[in-house]
This record gives structure tokens, C-alpha cells and sequence, in this order.
């Protein structure tokens, strides 16, 4: 008995239409891969360099039922100026007081504290973001 063959035989009638589909695949699959990481470089540059001040807030502490005190490290560039949004909330999370800080100072790190009026005893403060003007 004689064995049937029913592949023809490797490399005699060229690429079969599998390897030109994977071929195809890995081709798109690395442009892609090309293309997301030079967005993501491009988001990590602007992000970087673009962002000319950032805050963070060190603690805030419940004064009373109407005021909330945050106290804010805030890092810019020396002739930055913008804006700082504080933001606190209430047990429940409902927002009770908000606030939009002008940073204004000509220094390249301003340590300060910032009263919060609240319409209710709040719980907690957050710094919701800054931007440069």
C-alpha cells in the first residue's frame, strides 16, 4: 500500500494563504504597537513638560460645621501662574464646599493653607486639580 499525500509538497507552489495571513497580522500587529507607543510618549511628554503646576495636599483638618482647612504644597514654574480647585464632602459624598485657589506668588514652591466654607459638617477634602493660566 501506497500512502496518500494531501498537502502538496513544502515550498514547490509557494506561500499558502495561512502564512500570507500571518504575515499580514504581524505586519499590522507592529504598526499598531508603533503607533500606541508613540501616543503614549506623546501623552507622557505633554503631561511632563506641558504641566507647568502641579499641587499636592499634605492634610486638611475639619474645623468646625462650616469650614474645612487644607494645607497645599504647590510646585510651578517661578513665573507660573494658576488656578487650584478644592473640593470637600460630606459623610454621605455629597459635595458640601468648594473652592478655587489663585496661586499667583512668584516662587517656584508655595506652602500655604486654605480655608474651605462648607454649607455642612463636612468629612473629608480633596484636591480636585490645578491649571496653569
Amino acid at each position: 500500500m501506497s500512502a496518500v499525500r494531501e498537502q502538496p509538497p513544502e515550498g514547490r507552489y509557494g506561500r499558502s494563504a495561512d502564512e500570507r495571513a500571518d504575515r499580514k497580522l504581524k505586519i499590522a500587529g507592529a504598526v499598531l504597537g508603533t503607533l500606541f507607543l508613540a501616543l503614549m510618549g506623546w501623552f507622557g511628554w505633554y503631561y511632563v513638560v506641558d504641566n507647568k503646576i502641579s499641587a499636592e495636599m499634605i492634610k486638611f483638618d475639619v474645623v468646625s460645621d462650616t469650614e474645612v482647612q487644607v494645607h497645599l504644597e504647590i510646585r510651578k514654574d517661578t513665573d507660573a501662574r494658576g488656578v487650584c480647585t478644592l473640593r470637600s464632602r460630606s459623610e454621605d459624598g455629597a459635595e458640601v464646599g468648594r473652592k478655587d485657589v489663585r496661586v499667583d506668588e512668584a516662587a517656584d514652591r508655595v506652602d500655604r493653607v486654605y480655608a474651605i466654607r462648607t454649607t455642612a459638617r463636612a468629612t473629608t477634602a480633596e484636591l480636585i486639580g490645578c491649571t496653569a493660566r
